[in-house]
């Protein structure tokens, strides 16, 4: 694919995206992106290239509108409340089916598998989502997998993670499948992550 880039990852932005689901996987690919030799290009888009308010009221302004993107290697798809209504919309769902066309890896944070799973992506597959979301992804396709206890499910062209900070997991599980396990520990480090918070 000639994307100018070896890797090319575009994060998808949209009003009422779950505001972790979002910077968390940006975090850890940003920094993998700026100390990597393989010089991964990361660039944020929503529909419209116009900016977003997230579930929290977190305002985001994205890099370029989902028309000006170009190819890419990997779609990742946040959660929040804002799925639902993608999750409904005919032409949107048209657009992700579209993106996997042309997208070797799609992978979702939380409830943006409700939107892959409305588009037909994750039919008989398994994949996660949030913890108290697996009544709605049943209830879009009732013959997806569900794992109710993975951090983050690799289905090799489609990667679904569990919520929220479960999406930091599935980035630095993405950056060690794209380059090296020991690229993902010194992006953990890098970003001082550590999956087993006290409790």
């Amino acid at each position: 694919m000639g994307t100018g880039h070896p890797l090319r990852i575009g994060l998808f932005v949209f009003d009422g995206a779950e505001e972790l689901d979002v910077v968390g996987p940006f975090e850890v690919l940003a920094w993998w992106a700026a100390h990597s030799e393989l010089h991964p290009e990361v660039v944020t888009f929503s529909l419209d290239g116009a900016g977003v308010r997230c579930a929290h009221g977190l305002s985001l302004v994205p890099d370029l509108p989902a028309g000006e993107l170009g190819p890419l290697h990997v779609l990742v798809y946040p959660g929040g409340r804002g799925t639902r209504v993608l999750a409904a919309s005919p032409e949107h769902l048209a657009w992700v089916r579209q993106m996997r066309a042309t997208t070797p890896l799609m992978a979702s944070v939380c409830t943006g598998a409700l939107v892959l799973a409305a588009a037909g992506l994750l039919a008989g597959r398994p994949a996660t989502t949030y913890w108290d979301a697996f009544d709605e992804l049943a209830g879009l396709d009732p013959s997806v997998l569900a794992d109710t206890e993975a951090r983050f499910v690799d289905d090799g062209d489609v990667v679904t993670s569990a919520g929220v900070s479960a999406g930091i997991d599935m980035a630095l599980h993405l950056v060690a499948r794209l380059e090296s396990p020991q690229m993902a520990r010194r992006v953990r480090r890098g970003i001082q992550y550590d999956p087993h918070p006290p409790v």
